[in-house]
């Protein structure tokens, strides 16, 4: 297989709107030790509560209410909210070329029990 495509498409990804917003704002944000270690335990129990909802158990009631507790916290500063929106859309975009690469090879990649 020729790879000269794949590294084309890392290129443009690297060249989208979505990747330079992203990058842009991550440096900032992280740089302040408060606001990282925030978004480590919003990312930590954003995991915990969306892998408790696919295993169709209810979330614990401290982590939900921790997460809604940072949620608020981080989106209240502008430039932390802009750096969360962005990291959303990267993901998006790049959950949606996987979607594409995965039909183009017919291989189906979801995760058991969940239908997508």
């Amino acid at each position: 297989m020729d790879y000269s495509s794949t590294y084309r498409l890392a290129q443009d990804i690297r060249d989208s709107e979505e990747y330079k917003t992203y990058h842009g704002l991550k440096d900032s944000v992280m740089a302040d030790e408060t606001t990282a270690a925030l978004i480590r335990e919003y990312r930590k129990l954003q995991v915990t509560i969306q892998m408790a909802a696919m295993t169709g158990r209810t979330p614990e009631a401290e982590d939900q209410q921790r997460f809604s507790g940072i949620t608020t916290l981080l989106f209240s500063k502008p430039e932390v909210s802009q750096y969360l929106l962005a990291e959303m859309r990267l993901q998006q975009a790049l959950a949606d070329i996987f979607k594409i690469v995965t039909e183009a090879a017919d291989v189906e990649m979801g995760i058991p029990g969940i239908e997508g």
